[in-house]
Formats: C-alpha cells, structure tokens, sequence
C-alpha cells in the first residue's frame, strides 16, 4: 500500500505526457500532414486542421505545413542576353502551397526547390530575349517567368502567383552608349521641330507676300510699324532704308501741279 500513491503519480504524469503529445492546436493558416506507422494518414489526406487535432504519440507524426503567401526574393543572376549584352538581374517571387500532402512527399524542401527553379528559368528566360525587350516588355517577361515556374512547381502542390524581375544592372559602358542614343534621339527630335516649323512660317510667310502683292500699301505699313519697334529699343543711332514707294503719291502731287 505504501508504493501505491508513487505509482498514482507515474501514472498521472504518464497521461499527462501523452495528452501533451497528442493534442495539437493549429492556426487558421497551419495544416498537419500526418504519417501513421511511415504512411500519410488515409483518413487525413489533404491535411489536417485547423484548430485541435488529435495524434497517436509514437505512432503518428506530424508535419506542419504553413498556407500563406511565401514572399522570396530570386539572388542576383549574371544573365547573357540574346544580342551579347551581360547583364545582372534579381527577381521576386511569390507563391504559396496548395496542396500540403504533395508539399511534404513530392519533395525534400519545396521553399529552396523553388528557389533553384526560379534562378534557372530566370536565366533561361531572360538569354532568350534581347535588352531592349528586357528594358521595355517587363510584364510579358514576367508573365512568361510566372507560367514557366508555376508549370514545374505544381506537381508538388505549390500555386506561383506573381514573378517580378525588380533590377536591372547594365555594364558602365553599356549605359553611356545608351545616354549617347537618347541624346542623338533627342536631337533628332529638336531638328525635326524646327524643320516642320520653319516649314509652316514659311507657308505663311508665302501667303502674307501674295496679300501683300495685292495691296501694296500694306507694305508701307509693315515698314511704319518696323519703325515703331526699332523705336522702342534704346538705340542712340538708328539707320533704316526709305522705300521709294512712300514719295510715289507725294511725287504724282508734284506732277500733277506742274502741269
């Protein structure tokens, strides 16, 4: 009777222990995969959970598989384009696990899986395309990348939603030459303006000498109002060309009077 109240205890400790190993609490965002004797539980395919399941100490084992968003940024790869050009570009990527059960037995890690797959296509893809669609059709590239990657990872019940190729690093000399073309581009531009301008100033130009062909006096009166300009200006000495045709009507006066 003596040894009995020892033996009460053990046992207690006993349940204790085992209740402390069979019960488990899951989040909302957790799912368990559970092997029974080293096979997944027929009973909890598709994983278990969540809030309280209840486990087989030393019999069953639990694997807790997280369900949220994976953010996981791609390391900087070292990629030559299809015209030759060496660049250095990093990506993002976002996916998330669909299926636990495929998680755990399709394979060893799935997050550094992933990871590798992602770096490789990121390679692929980006040699297979040229800088100057690199620079200006990101979002066809990053679709590309998010349907390459996606199609590897389903097997192992991983969903990718997004892949973003977030920089670009281009060689010193590579980005001068590019600074030259903008610059030329722009000159180009500028001469061209200025050539479609002068373009229509003369056109008009054209246009204003035929009304002013038709009326004569107008001549005179853009030549009056000349004068007016150059008079506003504070020049001490102003030198300026008489027209002949301002003394026409002065020197027909004169004619018409001497006879």
């Amino acid at each position: 009777m003596e040894g009995l109240p020892s033996q009460l205890v053990f046992i207690v400790v006993l349940i204790i222990v085992f209740l402390f190993s069979a019960v488990k609490v899951l989040s909302e965002y957790e799912r368990a995969v559970i092997f029974r004797l080293g096979r997944v539980s027929k009973a909890l395919i598709g994983g278990s959970g969540p809030g309280l399941i209840i486990i087989i100490p030393f019999v069953d084992k639990m694997i807790k598989i997280d369900l949220r968003t994976i953010t996981m940024d791609v390391p900087e790869q070292e990629v030559i384009t299809r015209d030759n050009v060496p660049v250095k570009v990093n990506a993002v990527i976002y996916f998330r696990v669909m299926e636990p059960n495929k998680s755990v037995i399709e394979v060893e890690n799935f997050v550094a899986a992933t990871s590798q797959i992602a770096q490789t296509t990121l390679r692929s893809v980006l040699g297979e395309s040229e800088l100057d669609e690199l620079l200006s059709q990101r979002e066809k590239i990053n679709r590309k990348l998010q349907e390459i990657i996606d199609d590897h990872t389903d097997p192992w019940g991983i969903k990718v939603s997004t892949v973003e190729v977030k920089d670009v690093e281009l060689p010193q000399d590579m980005k001068r030459a590019m600074a030259r073309q903008a610059e030329a581009e722009r000159e180009r531009r500028a001469k061209i303006i200025s050539a479609e301008g002068e373009f229509q100033a003369s056109k008009r130009l054209a246009e204003a000498a035929a009304i002013m062909a038709e009326e004569p006096i107008t001549i005179q009166l853009r030549f009056l109002q000349t004068l007016v300009e150059v008079a506003a200006e504070n020049n001490s000495t102003t030198l300026f060309p008489i027209p002949i045709d301002l003394f026409s009507t002065f020197m027909k006066s004169m004619n018409k009077g001497g006879e």
